[in-house]
């Protein structure tokens, strides 16, 4: 898709609105079946370990999609591939409302997760290259990413009950093919373009023992990290509906509300890590995350009541206050015009532990009934996660704020 010239008055604030809006759905749409799955247990009578399972294919093209997902953003559009983003999860999510067997709900999740893989390597990308305070632009972004995890658990509770498990995946679908013809609409009308020169280097370039220094140690923090997020994420739901029913009630929407809860409260101190991001070194806060989620993790396999409400949502915000660190570690060691292609990267090792999160939580709630081990285990990951942090260069000199280039 080919934007318009720019028009010499336009909302600057339009590329942060449909980025944070991308990033909402995004999630809502990776994680609401997690929420459906329940009410499909007594639908179509069929184990949980087996729905869970319909996700797996989908949730592994979240991550192999996103490498050809940010290449197509560098070369062709950001935007276009935005609007991309939108029509395709929306129409999907729609599909899957409509359809009555489990191979049927299996392709159809498999097309959410194509379309889910377009979001991060070409929104983040974006959204760095408009925002004039980074960091700030990018904890303002995961606020949205984990309000998407709550208004999953939330909508699809209250929807199931309401009007049954098809509205969970359709009024969400309606939405975002809603919010595709929006962007359409800025588009066409000259109100959102793209910003197409460099930005102005804030620091001497690295070295290259530098650059292949970082990128080796974050692609294994992403991939330590990401089956972290992925497996707890998958599980949480269950695990609230196992140990929170004298909490929750028997219906799901107790379940979601809890979940929202969860969500909200962690995720909004992803703008707290973005802050700190402007202003502070980056490696004290992305080491920090992952020794504080240790002690953490250990705590969710052990406990239940309100101590696991509270643990949990602690792990949600040690799980996204150091994102924005993460990214902005991302943009600085690489050029601007491969930043949709490296956060592809990223999130191909991020999403692409899906399939695995998703046999390792089938696999340890079919053999035992609960998630004691599988926390546990967590906790030894978010371990390797901060040895590997440690090695990252340290970074003496404070970065100021980048400025956007004149258009």
């Amino acid at each position: 898709m080919r934007e318009r010239p720019a028009m010499r008055e336009r909302p600057a604030h339009l590329p942060l609105v449909f980025s944070s809006l991308g990033h909402c759905y995004v999630h809502l749409f990776m994680a609401f079946y997690f929420v459906i799955v329940l009410a499909l247990e007594e639908t179509w009578a069929l184990p949980y370990h087996e729905l869970i399972e319909l996700w797996t294919l989908g949730s592994l093209m979240v991550g192999l999609a996103a490498l050809p997902a940010g290449w197509l953003g560098d070369r062709w559009s950001a935007s276009g591939m935005m609007v991309v983003f939108f029509l395709g999860l929306g129409a999907s999510g729609i599909v899957c409302g409509l359809v009555d067997a489990p191979t049927a709900l299996f392709l159809g999740l498999t097309s959410i997760g194509v379309f889910a893989a377009i979001y991060h390597p070409v929104g983040i990308a974006w959204l760095v290259r408009n925002a004039k305070f980074r960091g700030k632009a990018l904890g303002i972004n995961g606020i949205f990413g984990s309000i998407g995890i709550a208004v999953a658990a939330l909508a699809a509770g209250a929807l199931i009950d309401l009007f049954g498990w098809r509205a969970a995946f359709i009024v969400p679908g309606v939405v975002s093919v809603a919010t595709g013809l929006a962007l359409i609409a800025c588009l066409r009308l000259g109100l959102l373009i793209e910003v197409e020169v460099e930005v102005k280097a804030d620091s001497a370039p690295p070295s290259r023992a530098a650059v292949l220094r970082v990128y080796a140690i974050l692609l294994l923090t992403m991939l330590v990290m990401g089956m972290v997020f992925q497996a707890t994420q998958i599980a949480i739901p269950k695990v609230f509906d196992l140990r929170l029913r004298d909490i929750a009630g028997t219906g799901t929407f107790g379940i979601g509300l809890i979940v929202a809860l969860v969500y909200t409260v962690g995720g909004v101190t992803q703008l707290v890590g973005g802050v700190l991001a402007d202003k502070y070194p980056l490696k004290p806060i992305y080491v920090g995350g992952f020794l504080f989620q240790v002690p953490v993790l250990a705590g969710i396999a052990w406990f239940g009541g309100m101590p696991l409400i509270v643990l949990a949502a602690a792990s949600v915000l040690l799980t996204t206050a150091p994102l924005p660190a993460e990214n902005l570690l991302l943009a600085r060691f690489t050029p601007q015009r491969h930043h949709s292609l490296a956060y592809g990267v990223k999130f191909v090792l991020a999403f692409g532990t899906g399939p695995v999160s998703i046999v390792l939580v089938s696999s340890v709630q079919a053999r035992t009934g609960e998630f004691f081990w599988l926390f546990l285990a967590l906790a030894g990951f978010a371990v390797v996660a901060t040895l590997a942090a440690l090695l990252l260069p340290g970074e003496p000199v404070r970065r100021p704020a980048p400025a956007v280039a004149a258009e």
